[in-house]
C-alpha cells in the first residue's frame, strides 16, 4: 500500500499540496482529478519520488520512498509522465525489454522468464504486430500503448500515468481506459491516473481524487461524485449530470 502522511509541498514560501492522510490501495484504478493548478501532477510525482516533500513521507509497505535505491523503487512502482521520453529509434519489443531493467540490470544474467513476461505485455497490449516497428514513428495511441507495455514487463505492484489521454483522440482515449482497466483486472496492480475529463473517470474509475487548491476534497466512488452540486463546486462553473441511453450519469455544462 501507498501511504502519505502529513505532506506538506510549497514553492516560494507557498503550500500548494498539503495532504494529512491518504492510502492508495492495489487492484483499485485511482482517478485524480482537478483544475490545472490544483496540485494532480505534484501528488503524481511525489507517488513516483520526482520530487520530494517538504514535510510528512511517503510509505510503500511501511517502507519510506526516501530509503528505497533506485532499483527497489523501480520493482514496486511503474511511471508514465505526461510528456514521454524519446524512444531514441528503439522497437516496441526493445522498449518493453527495458521494463526488465529494474530486475536484471545491464549485467544481469537474462533469464527465460524476462523473455516470457516482455511477450505477455505486447501481447497484453496488443502490440503483437507492432513489435519490430519503431517506437518514434507509431501513432499516438499505439505509442501509448507500448509505454504502458513497459511499465507492464516492470510487473510493478502500482502504475502511475500523468495524463496519458491528453494527446490522444476520443477514441483513443476509450481504447487506452478499456485498456488499462482490462489488465488492472487482469493483473491486479493498482492503476492511478490523471485525467480532465470527468466522464471518461466515471466510466473506468474505482476510486476519485478530487483535488483543489492543493487540498483534497472528494475522495470515494465516482456515483458520489456525480451530481450538480459536487461538480459544480469542484469546477466552480454550472455543470449537470444527465442520464446516457444506457443508464449511467454523464456530466455537461450547464
Amino acid at each position: 500500500m501507498l501511504h502519505l502522511s502529513s505532506i506538506q509541498v510549497e514553492r516560494q514560501g507557498r503550500t500548494i499540496l498539503a495532504i494529512d492522510d491518504l492510502a492508495l490501495n492495489e487492484k483499485e484504478i485511482t482517478v485524480i482529478l482537478g483544475h490545472n493548478g490544483s496540485g494532480k501532477s505534484t501528488l503524481m510525482k511525489l507517488l513516483a519520488r520526482q520530487i520530494v516533500p517538504d514535510q510528512g513521507d511517503i510509505l510503500f509497505d511501511g517502507q519510506s520512498l526516501s530509503t528505497m535505491n533506485q532499483k527497489t523503487l523501480a520493482r514496486n512502482i511503474a511511471y508514465l509522465p505526461q510528456h514521454l521520453p524519446a524512444a531514441d529509434g528503439l522497437n516496441v519489443r526493445e522498449l518493453v525489454r527495458l521494463g526488465r531493467f529494474p530486475w536484471r540490470g545491464l549485467l544481469g544474467r537474462w533469464q527465460q522468464d524476462d523473455e516470457r513476461i516482455i511477450e505477455q505485455a505486447i501481447s497484453d497490449t496488443n502490440l503483437d504486430e507492432y513489435a519490430q516497428s519503431s517506437v518514434d514513428r507509431m501513432s499516438g495511441g499505439e505509442r501509448q500503448r507500448a509505454w504502458i507495455a513497459m511499465l507492464l514487463a516492470q510487473q510493478t505492484p502500482y502504475m502511475l500515468l500523468d495524463e496519458p489521454t491528453s494527446a490522444l483522440d476520443l477514441s483513443h482515449q476509450y481504447a487506452l481506459m478499456s485498456l488499462l482497466h482490462r489488465l488492472n483486472r487482469a493483473t491486479g496492480r493498482g492503476v492511478v491516473i490523471i485525467l480532465h475529463d470527468i466522464n471518461l473517470a466515471a466510466r473506468f474509475a474505482d476510486r476519485i481524487l478530487a483535488l483543489k487548491q492543493g487540498v483534497i476534497i472528494f475522495d470515494d466512488k465516482p456515483q458520489a461524485l456525480m451530481n450538480n452540486e459536487s461538480l459544480t463546486a469542484l469546477y466552480d462553473m454550472p455543470i449537470q449530470t444527465l442520464q446516457h441511453p444506457h443508464g449511467h450519469d454523464i456530466a455537461v455544462v450547464a
